[in-house]
């Protein structure tokens, strides 16, 4: 069982780990609960943080300095145990460092937190980057939630949509069905150039990835009680996702700096031009939140 630490306030608690940094739940003092709970018919997972790769390498590989290196499927930082550096009632910080395990597939020294702090009935999440090597260091982080569609009896998936909170004109970064690149990033019209309405038919060729969108989105069904916004100021890509061709009840709203490696295309990291780029002995701070609404609260 692994251990789980909570951060609550009059509004939300919030239950995390040390395995990933993740996000476990974030439910009501009443019990309602919003994040997806990882029903394996769909989709095992819940919350994972996404460092220091997004998505895909083709053939699991990447190269950095003329070294072949392999991570699995969103980067490392999923599959390790941080450590509680700091615990409050209303805000956790998680720590992982690289070691021997990190740098036989990764060759960079860093630290890299995950801090989770509540404000009313906003979550704010923040990833923290140290780059301790002598090089520069190439990276990618990106959040994965899942939450649970529909949020209330009476409602079906499809009374649901994605509303974005100023108009925009985003384009969709072109998917194989096996989740890597392939090049063809076409417009993708929003109605009213804000409305995504969601659909299962939707995720059946996988995520629906957007550049160019506005960077609040509102997860909601017109008229119902419950809905939620996430906002993510710093990251250059939103994803929306569920499992492919299936009935899937929850969407994910996954804020990312970057996008996966091309169809059959070998990722040299220091030459995709989307990672992010960190200095020596440099920091990098991204923060997106999460919050709750209530009709009734």
């Amino acid at each position: 069982m692994e251990a789980e630490y909570i951060i609550s306030n009059d509004r939300l608690i919030v239950t995390t780990t040390a395995k990933g940094g993740e996000l476990r739940s974030i439910r009501t003092p009443e019990g309602k609960e919003f994040l997806w709970q990882g029903d394996p018919k769909y989709w095992k997972g819940r919350s994972p943080v996404l460092f220091p790769y997004i998505g895909r390498l083709t053939g699991g590989t990447c190269y950095v300095d003329g070294q072949e290196y392999h991570m699995e499927l969103h980067g490392l930082a999923r599959y390790q145990v941080f450590q509680v550096e700091a615990h409050t009632d209303t805000k956790i910080t998680f720590l992982l460092e690289s070691g021997p395990d990190t740098l036989a597939r990764y060759p960079w020294r860093f630290r890299f937190r995950v801090t989770y702090a509540l404000e009313g009935a906003t979550l704010g999440m923040t990833y923290q980057v140290e780059d301790l090597d002598e090089k520069p260091m190439y990276f990618a982080v990106g959040g994965h939630p899942g939450f649970q569609v529909p949020m209330e009896e009476g409602k079906r998936f499809d009374d649901y949509r994605l509303r974005f909170h100023a108009p925009c004109d985003p384009v969709r970064i072109g998917f194989t069905p096996t989740g890597y690149r392939n090049g063809e990033d076409l417009p993708y019209p929003l109605r009213d150039r804000q409305i995504l309405p969601l659909s299962h038919p939707l995720f059946d060729n996988e995520a629906v990835v957007l550049e160019g969108s506005d960077k609040t989105v509102t997860l909601e069904a017109p008229g119902g009680r419950y809905s939620l916004t996430a906002s993510f100021p710093q990251m250059r890509y939103v994803g929306f996702w569920h499992a492919p061709q299936t009935d899937a009840p929850y969407v994910c709203i996954e804020p990312w700096s970057s996008t996966p490696a091309w169809q059959d295309r070998t990722v040299v990291l220091a030459e995709q031009e989307d990672l992010l780029l960190l200095e020596p002995g440099k920091s990098y701070e991204n923060t997106w939140t999460v919050e709750i609404h209530d009709a009734q609260g």
